[in-house]
């Protein structure tokens, strides 16, 4: 029996992410200059991916 199309695996490792984990985005606001060292995890606010 084959496996649906949509089921196979696909080479998605290079393709774009439009969402960040927590600490993709604790680094990027790092980066950015928008984080202090101190402030809540939880809660962040949006941020789009650098490109």
């Amino acid at each position: 029996m084959s496996r649906h199309r949509s089921l196979r695996s696909s080479n998605t490792l290079g393709a774009k992410r439009n969402v960040l984990k927590r600490f993709e985005r604790v680094a990027l606001l790092k980066e950015r200059g928008e984080w202090k060292e101190g402030d809540r995890v939880v809660g962040l606010r949006k941020t789009k991916p650098s490109e």
